[in-house]
């Protein structure tokens, strides 16, 4: 039996699980954001694996996430730059830190978010596009057009 491509599927969700669902895929993002570029860097920060990071960072430069760059000759060396398809990920990471910090973390925060602009400590939030305000299941109405699953191959 084989594996469901989800990229085939009519649905966002599945799409997006396509491209970051893998397990390592969005500490690797995370990563990203918080400066790292280079493979070794990766590595040591996550304790990955060799194979499996240079997997997924395949796969993630495959898909438009990351930007593989030379910055060095001999030996060539590269590193990984999120693209602007990787950089809207962002609210991703956040609304997952958010739900992380509230539901498995026992409290704890291990990361604090500052708003430079105001300098205030941040809540990520997702929000209404229009008139800002925070979109909750109970006032949201959805019109999905059916999922229709892939035949498997």
């Amino acid at each position: 039996m084989g594996r469901t491509n989800f990229a085939a599927m009519n649905c966002s969700i599945a799409r997006t699980l396509e491209v970051i669902g893998e397990r390592w895929s969005l500490l690797i993002v995370r990563d990203a954001f918080y400066g790292v570029r280079r493979f070794d860097d990766f590595q040591r920060d996550l304790g990955i694996a060799r194979n499996v990071l240079t997997d997924r960072l395949a796969t993630l430069v495959e898909w438009g996430v990351f930007d593989r760059r030379q910055y060095e000759d001999r030996p060539p060396r590269f590193e990984y730059v999120l693209t602007e398809k990787g950089r809207e990920l962002l609210p991703v990471i956040l609304t997952m830190m958010r739900w992380g910090d509230r539901w498995e973390s026992g409290g704890d925060r291990p990361v604090t978010l500052t708003h430079r602009a105001c300098g205030h400590v941040a809540e990520p939030v997702v929000a209404c596009s229009h008139c800002r305000g925070d979109l909750l299941w109970k006032e949201l109405r959805t019109d999905p057009i059916p999922v229709t699953l892939p035949a498997r191959g």
